[in-house]
């Protein structure tokens, strides 16, 4: 018996799970070219390193196919309906940090908080005849967060590129996007609502509830557990 691991196949984010499984005595390392996915773990009986992009990995942990998972939290709760019956976190990982917001244009003086948006919103619609569109990946995440604090009057458009791009291009009046500097959102002229703070997110590694969780899988985890402390 084999306990699946999936990490990030590339970047900062592969580059820092490395690190953060190494200082916790476990080795993990490409053992092909960069094109290549295999992978060997060192360290640790029994667990089998799988690379995939950090957007696959939610998906796979909710299939079952991996046993473990590093990816954003941001990934998780927007990929996997009721995640928390699906998914558990293990431990944060103390990178890859990140947060989800709505942001509106500097411009937008009287805008600035979410009832201001709200207010906008309805007053768009009277003007152009449709609802305010708000560019995202994160539909989910961004449509419950509205949901709750009682935003109207808006549609949400999906944004494959450049989300922060999408105002300039006219295509999106307002977005809801990860930053984590604000620097790319200031570039374009964008400004984060005082409330508009939908996650804050960081790598976490995560559990699949729907893997095999035979006896063998669980004394790996165990071991596993005890290396990191958690």
């Amino acid at each position: 018996m084999t306990l699946k691991l999936g990490v990030p196949s590339k970047g900062r984010l592969m580059e820092k799970t490395f690190d953060w499984f190494g200082a916790r005595g476990m080795t993990l390392s490409r053992t092909g070219g960069e094109r290549e996915y295999a992978a060997a773990v060192d360290g640790i009986a029994g667990v089998e390193l799988v690379l995939l992009s950090a957007g696959e990995i939610p998906r796979e942990l909710a299939a079952g196919r991996i046993h473990l998972g590093v990816t954003g939290t941001d990934l998780v709760r927007e990929k996997i309906g009721d995640w928390r019956s699906r998914v558990a976190e293990i431990s944060e990982m103390g990178f890859g940090f990140a947060d989800l917001v709505i942001a509106v244009p500097h411009c937008w003086a009287d805008v600035r908080i979410l009832d201001d948006l709200d207010a906008a919103a309805a007053a768009f619609r009277v003007e152009h005849g449709h609802r305010l569109r708000i560019a995202t990946k994160y539909h989910r995440l961004v449509r419950t967060f509205l949901r709750d604090y009682g935003v109207a009057d808006y549609q949400l458009v999906d944004s494959q590129g450049a989300t922060e791009g999408t105002v300039k291009n006219e295509t999106a009046e307002a977005i809801a996007d990860i930053t984590s500097s604000g620097e790319t959102l200031r570039a374009n002229h964008l400004r984060v609502l005082e409330d508009g703070l939908i996650l804050r997110s960081q790598a976490t590694l995560f559990k699949s509830h729907a893997a095999d969780w035979s006896d063998g899988a669980k004394q790996i985890l165990r071991e596993l557990e005890q290396r990191l402390g958690d």
